[in-house]
């Protein structure tokens, strides 16, 4: 686990406590004196950021440590502010966190919900981190969650997108940027519909953990919503790498659509084994066989190549679009790395703001005031268009992207074009909604 400073620019706030010291880790320590989980007493505040940096999702979270680092230059008045400048709320200034200068631990959850907790865990304990945030898996994400609210801190979900996130899962002391899996089928199933036609037969491949079964089944049931019969649900292991033996009963189903409930690496080589075994080329019930990969990222895209041309699916965010926030982060993302952003680092990168507008708004890094400022706040400015954190899930409701593979890409990384943007109002869902049912928030818990 490394540690990491950057400089900082400008002076501190006034009225902000500054000077020597170190936070004392006072993760269940019922003795401490502290009234919170690692409340910072010097001159700076450290946030853990628990990525995949080996496993299937490794590339994501390569992307999402470059983007926490930029945060954190930006948060401590380095490069150009980025999307600080766009933020509807005026709160950041350059000068750190409630004028301590923020510091960094990282950790490697391996995609592994057993090593993700011991990361984090190492994090709140000997480092001091007074929030934790990342992760690229949903078993992961939950993991980390369930953790977070037993330590005392505020745990701020990086890419997660099962529902149970902030459905049966939910916790009082965690909160989620990202859309989920009923959002992508309410926005997919639509374009899918219109595209396609209502009378198709689907075949699902699904990742084997609680990402995959609630895409799968908000997918299966947006579609058949509108006309579509599901033939078969199949599970695969998170760790396969070749699909051949679950494509192959795919030709014989009279299924004509192929629906890839698979993110990462697990994507690339699905739908390269898919394309190998000529699906696309294929005709079925009268009609052109087609491929959906239902959550759709730059990173997939570029691995697989050429095979997602045309293919439909939906994003949480895309470096294409020309609001003033996207055009704000991917200019500084660019000109750090001489690339631009994927959807992991924006809602990293947005996550990290968000927590560091709610201290400073709520005066304080108890989790239960950052709770209670992020609960019901409504922003603007960093990407998405107007967003609501909801009090009652801790989930965010924003725009959502359709899009589809580039016919005709224009370099490495132009591989995904967006089809439609989807409003909030449709993809916005009561909190009791059956998908969701099970949990409840329960409430903030600040430990020490």
């Amino acid at each position: 686990m490394s540690k990491t400073t950057l400089t900082r620019r400008g002076v501190l706030r006034s009225g902000a406590v500054a000077g020597a010291g170190v936070a004392l880790p006072t993760i269940f320590t019922a003795s401490s004196a502290a009234a919170y989980t690692n409340e910072p007493t010097g001159s700076t505040v450290t946030l853990g950021f628990n990525v995949p940096q080996t496993g299937p999702y490794a590339d994501e979270g390569a992307d999402e440590l470059r983007a926490y680092q930029l945060a954190v230059e930006h948060l401590n008045g380095e490069g150009d502010g980025g999307m600080m400048n766009t933020f509807s709320s005026k709160e950041l200034q350059g000068n750190g966190i409630l004028g301590k200068k923020v510091e960094f631990v990282t950790g490697d959850t391996q995609t592994k919900s057993d090593a993700a907790r011991a990361s984090a865990k190492s994090m709140i304990e000997k480092d001091g981190a007074v929030m934790i945030t990342g992760g690229s898996s949903s078993g992961v994400a939950i993991a980390v969650q369930g953790l977070c609210q037993e330590a005392g801190v505020i745990f701020m979900a990086g890419l997660t997108h099962s529902n149970d996130t902030t459905g049966k899962d939910k916790k009082a002391n965690g909160f989620r940027h990202f859309f989920n899996a009923y959002m992508s089928g309410a926005a997919l199933a639509p374009v899918l519909a219109a595209r396609y036609g209502a009378d198709r037969k689907a075949y699902h491949l699904t990742a084997d953990y609680t990402w995959g079964w609630t895409q799968e089944e908000s997918i299966a049931s947006a579609t058949e919503a509108l006309g579509w019969e599901t033939v078969e649900k199949v599970r695969t292991p998170l760790a396969a790498t070749d699909f051949s033996s679950y494509i192959a009963p795919v030709l014989n189903s009279g299924a004509d659509v192929l629906i890839l409930n698979h993110y990462g690496g697990n994507m690339v080589n699905s739908l390269t084994n898919a394309v190998q075994f000529g699906l696309r080329e294929k005709e079925v019930n009268g009609k052109n066989f087609e491929i959906v990969v239902p959550l759709y990222s730059r990173l997939m895209a570029k691995g697989a190549g050429a095979n997602v041309k045309g293919i439909l699916g939906s994003t949480n965010w895309h470096w294409s679009l020309q609001d003033d926030a996207s055009k704000a982060f991917v200019k500084s993302f660019g000109t750090k790395y001489g690339f631009p952003p994927s959807q992991a680092a924006h809602t990293v990168y947005c996550q990290t703001l968000l927590y560091a507008d709610a201290c400073q708004r709520a005066g304080t890094f108890n989790p239960c005031g950052v709770g209670q400022a992020l609960e019901g706040f409504e922003f603007d400015g960093l990407g998405n268009g107007p967003t609501l954190y909801r009090a009652d899930d801790h989930q965010c409701f924003k725009d959502v992207l359709v899009v589809q593979g580039k016919e005709n890409p224009t370099s490495e990384f132009d591989l995904l074009e967006v089809v439609e943007v989807t409003p909030a109002a449709q993809v916005t869902y009561d909190p009791d909604h059956p998908m969701f049912a099970g949990g409840q928030l329960g409430t903030c818990n600040p430990g020490a």
